[in-house]
């Protein structure tokens, strides 16, 4: 189940990102408040799945998914530069993560 939790707390971490690019610097109110909102239940999500699994390893795979994930929204839904430099980038982050779920007990 801490797996689980991890997992989601990761694109919750995606959609915030997402949020915060969209409210401008804080200066939109809706999308500042939904940053928060999905901030504050990735963290909860982590925090739980961090009673049960070794901290580098929660952190690593948090961060991995919400990097990658932003990185995807990016090229996706934003339009942003989607080079090969980018992708072999992102992809050396994707080998990481499995590297470290397979490295934990």
């Amino acid at each position: 189940m801490a797996w689980i939790a991890l997992f989601v707390a990761g694109l919750l971490e995606i959609v915030w990102a997402y949020f915060m690019k969209l409210s401008d610097g804080f200066s939109r109110p809706g999308a500042t408040i939904a940053t928060f909102v999905f901030m504050f239940a990735s963290f909860a999500l982590l925090a739980w799945a961090m009673k049960q699994l070794p901290l580098g390893t929660s952190y690593m795979i948090w961060t991995g998914i919400g990097a990658v994930g932003a990185f995807a929204v990016g090229v996706m839904v934003l339009g942003e530069s989607a080079s090969l430099m980018r992708i072999a980038a992102a992809g050396l982050i994707v080998s990481g993560i499995a590297l470290m779920k397979l490295a934990t007990p």
